[in-house]
């Protein structure tokens, strides 16, 4: 059946199909970043210029579906489906069937050069470990699934507001600035650059052995196999196999010891992970608190490479909004800077990430946060709020994105993930 309602000279048609043909729908047409109701239209249009009826579509279970359609093309479908004795739900499931295949699922974009992104910050407890992971799961989430998005209009409001002392990453976020998108699926590696091993323990895994290999023996020159070996999956029933994690051992403790005894020691990481970028879209190498001998390979990893685009690879820098973040900021952006001049290389700064922010600590949180939006080379690319889920995750070592993928820091995750892409 059908009837008029105003929109946009169409009018509201109401049928049937089966969930999973109109779950494929969304995802494909959100794919493809084209309206639902376009897609319906054309795969009616080319529905009814077939000479013969397509296959039949299995319609079990089929629940209640509208679109809108231009006026007319709705009574001329049913007089087709009438002529070649269809069903209505039959003859719309054919058309969106003939629409997907028309459409197939676009090929995920594989960057040429592996992106190589180093978290970092020199102060310790600002929640590097957690963005890392968060990037990292949101980047590899399935590209044939919707997930909820915080859009950039949003983190444009949530940054206005804090000159309000609104609460821009709060419960009370309009949902109309939150958009189902599909994952990026890429392949991603999470490199545990700390000798804490915070990563490698909030997602389950375990520590490397003091007496067995790491990633310090592979960059000191003295590898006892091989690296990939030593490589974990993480969560494949969420990810499907395309997040993985280095983990971390203790002797990085001993890492800036053991590189001043080596020759070129600021491609010591670069030469350790190498071998393993041909398997991967991404890595994000989560760095330790310090500005010692291993920053500098850290940094030096993620520098510009020849023939790679500004702000592929790169410094994505860490904050919370309090004053010794601001400290921390400079003397890390100090040492990024001198390494750039004595060795001559490009390292882009990938942006800012405020996390843990919490309005209601007053004018402290705000003013710093006002703080860093003014910056704007970086500019600040996250807002992540301290809220619970990213603590309930990190005690039962579990991924955010698969413990609570409708949280609110979830939702900040994936809109940061495509800020850096």
């Amino acid at each position: 059946m059908s009837f008029s309602v105003p929109s946009n000279d169409r009018e509201k048609v109401v049928s049937k199909l089966p969930g999973w043909l109109r779950q494929s729908l969304k995802v494909r047409t959100a794919q493809y970043g084209i309206e639902i109701q376009a897609a319906v239209e054309q795969g009616i249009n080319d529905w009814c210029a077939l000479a013969a009826t397509p296959a039949t579509v299995d319609t079990a279970g089929a629940d209640s579906f509208s679109t809108f359609l231009p006026p007319g093309r709705w009574e001329r479908f049913r007089e087709i489906a009438a002529d070649r004795r269809v069903s209505l739900i039959q003859g719309l499931a054919q058309s969106v069937q003939l629409w997907l295949d028309a459409n197939p699922a676009p090929h995920v974009e594989r960057p040429a050069i592996t992106r190589r992104i180093v978290v970092c910050n020199q102060k310790g407890g600002v929640g590097k470990t957690a963005i890392t992971a968060g990037l990292g799961e949101a980047l590899a989430e399935d590209s044939e699934a919707l997930y909820p998005v915080r859009v950039a209009k949003a983190l444009s409001k949530a940054l206005r507001a804090s000159e309000t002392h609104a609460d821009p990453v709060g419960q009370g976020d309009d949902p109309l600035d939150v958009e189902n998108l599909p994952g990026p699926g890429l392949r991603v590696l999470l490199v545990d650059f700390d000798p804490q091993c915070h990563l490698t323990n909030q997602l389950g895994a375990s520590p490397l052995p003091m007496n067995g290999d790491s990633l310090t023996n592979h960059m000191a020159g003295d590898p006892k196999g091989e690296l990939r070996d030593l490589i974990v999956s993480v969560d494949d029933e969420t990810f499907d196999g395309r997040l993985h994690l280095l983990p971390a051992c203790n002797d990085a403790f001993l890492l800036d010891v053991r590189l001043s005894a080596v020759r070129a020691r600021e491609a010591a990481l670069e030469r350790a992970l190498a071998p393993l970028e041909g398997d991967y879209d991404v890595i994000i190498v989560d760095c330790p608190p310090s500005l010692g001998l291993s920053m500098d390979a850290a940094a030096y990893y993620g520098r510009r490479r020849e023939n790679e685009r500004t702000g592929q690879s790169g410094a994505l820098i860490v904050v919370q909004a309090e004053d010794s973040s601001a400290d921390a900021y400079e003397l890390l952006t100090t040492q990024v800077d001198d390494l750039r001049g004595d060795l001559q290389v490009e390292i882009d700064y990938l942006g800012i990430v405020v996390n843990l922010y919490d309005s209601r600590r007053g004018y402290i949180a705000t003013s710093s946060l006002q703080g860093w939006v003014d910056i704007k080379d970086p500019r600040v690319v996250g807002l992540i709020g301290d809220l619970k889920e990213q603590k309930e995750a990190v005690r039962v070592k579990k991924p955010l994105l698969s413990y609570a993928p409708k949280s609110q820091q979830a939702v900040g995750m994936r809109a940061l993930a495509r800020e850096v892409l």
